[in-house]
């Protein structure tokens, strides 16, 4: 017998919650906030639009399914099954940290604060939920296949991302490395940079879109949907030793970049989440390329 759908619901601690967590009671953090200019009423009402969202949302949910709920600090210790439906209840942000752990999971996204957010990947409101959860698990339901973007090291770590994988110095220091095409015999490139950022068509609206428009690149931005990805060195260092002439291009399935490591310790994560990143060190080679798994948003 097969197991009932499961309803996950994916949220974040709120700013509110943070600043109760902080200073202890309503009145110390609402002290905190005027010695500073601002009121803790406005951050007070977004708690309780968040929590009515996701009170709404749980009430949504079949009564023959199962449920959980996991904050996005414990997203790196959920364990997702395969009938999972995944309702992201929050911001768009939230959409791309969710998505790391999946593995073609159907994801809802809801928006907690319409107008605050921009509404690329939680495309709805609360209301709508049931209609959504019931859409998702339907045959031949409608849905958004996202590319991602992966790395893979050469010890098996592995690191999928939503919008972007980075991969550099995990602080301030120069990271160095050989770049080049993951291809039989193709030339790779000593350089001395502050990372590589290879993004995906869901990332062209955010840190890739950035380096786009300050590199003025002649590079046609992919869409949410493309199997494209652009990549981007940072800083790239001229020098004796080091070269500047692989410093963007774009990578279609099938296609690769190869990065071995010439420093001491160069770190990968993505989408922002720096707490669940690869550590790679002398030596070590990793590849960047599509992702085999897509996100599954449905519409």
């Amino acid at each position: 017998m097969s197991l009932a759908p499961r309803a996950v619901l994916v949220h974040r601690t709120t700013e509110y919650e943070e600043l109760l967590a902080r200073h202890g009671t309503h009145g110390q953090a609402a002290f905190f906030l005027s010695s500073r200019g601002r009121s803790i009423d406005e951050v007070a009402r977004r708690h309780r639009r968040t929590q009515q969202a996701l009170a709404d949302v749980a009430a949504a949910v079949p009564l023959q399914w199962r449920r959980s709920r996991v904050e996005r600090a414990d997203l790196d210790r959920f364990l997702f099954g395969p009938e999972d439906v995944v309702v992201v209840v929050g911001q768009d942000g939230l959409v791309a940290n969710a998505a790391k752990y999946l593995s073609g999971q159907p994801v809802v996204g809801i928006d907690t604060d319409p107008g605050r957010n921009p509404g690329v990947l939680v495309r709805h409101r609360p209301s709508d939920a049931a209609a959504l959860l019931g859409a998702a698990v339907a045959p031949g339901g409608a849905a958004d296949e996202l590319t991602m973007v992966e790395a893979v090291a050469d010890d098996t770590q592995r690191l999928v991302a939503l919008n972007e994988i980075y991969l550099g110095p995990p602080g301030h220091q120069t990271a160095r490395y050989r770049l080049g095409p993951d291809a039989p015999d193709a030339p790779a490139e000593p350089q001395a940079s502050s990372g590589v950022l290879v993004g995906t068509g869901t990332g062209a609206t955010g840190w890739l879109r950035s380096l786009w428009q300050e590199r003025h690149s002649g590079l046609r931005l992919p869409a949410p949907t493309d199997p494209r990805l652009l990549w981007f060195v940072r800083e790239a260092w001229p020098s004796p030793a080091t070269g500047t002439s692989l410093v963007a291009g774009e990578l279609e399935r099938g296609q690769g970049l190869r990065l071995t490591v010439e420093s001491d310790r160069v770190v990968a994560f993505g989408d922002g989440m720096e707490a669940d990143a690869l550590e790679l060190t002398w030596g070590q080679t990793v590849r960047l390329g599509i992702s085999a798994t897509s996100l599954r948003l449905t519409v």
